[in-house]
């Protein structure tokens, strides 16, 4: 803790001390922002394919019961929220656990055949 606060400290009068050098290098645009800000997410939704996919399924769910409100009957309103909130955590749970299995899937399937696969065309190379 101590040390984190250190840094911050540091760092804040390294910035104070180059002054008018930081200002000026700092001031971005708000269309370079906007487009590093697209390009992070465009990034990590490569990464992370399923973390949009578990976005979109939670609103998706929750615009849909939102719009089936109205024809929930005899329904109490705090039954009905519930079982929206219900089925968005599990559609986003679910996004979640399918991320982990393939985020498994590439670390400690793809990538160990893929060296295998190295090691053999060296093997090959040598004779």
């Amino acid at each position: 803790m101590c040390a984190e606060v250190h840094l911050v400290v540091k760092r804040r009068y390294d910035l104070s001390a180059r002054g008018d050098q930081i200002k000026s290098s700092a001031k971005m645009s708000y269309s370079a922002v906007d487009e590093y800000e697209e390009s992070k997410f465009l990034r990590k939704a490569k990464e992370n394919p399923f973390v949009p996919v578990g976005m979109t399924g939670f609103f998706a769910i929750v615009a849909y019961r939102l719009f089936k409100l109205k024809q929930r009957g005899n329904m109490k309103m705090s039954v009905h929220l519930i079982h929206m909130r219900v089925a968005a955590q599990g559609f986003v749970v679910g996004a979640m656990t399918l991320g982990v299995v393939y985020s498994m899937y590439k670390d400690f399937i793809l990538k160990p055949a893929e060296a295998q696969k190295a090691l053999e065309q060296k093997a090959v190379e040598k004779k």
